[in-house]
């Protein structure tokens, strides 16, 4: 069985995901610039589904799955060092 989100909240620096299975994730902010960047009510406008978390003015996916991996945004890796 997946995990998925119940309730998102955020604090200055920290975005607090709910689990329905009782768990709660806090994950920084950091990890996703368009959230860091973002006013806190553009933060407070997303949709829950089955699968994570949606911000369709931020153009901004999070899945309960990458945040249960330690993943933060994927959209712009860092470059490897040869």
């Amino acid at each position: 069985m997946s995990a998925s989100a119940k309730e998102v909240r955020f604090d200055d620096y920290t975005m607090w995901v709910e689990l329905q299975d009782g768990r709660t994730l806090g994950v920084p902010l950091a990890w996703f610039p368009r959230l860091l960047h973002a006013t806190p009510e553009q933060r407070m406008h997303f949709e829950i589904s089955a699968g994570g978390l949606h911000w369709d003015a931020l153009d901004e996916d999070i899945s309960v799955e990458g945040l249960l991996a330690g993943r933060g945004d994927m959209t712009h890796r860092p470059a490897r060092a040869a």
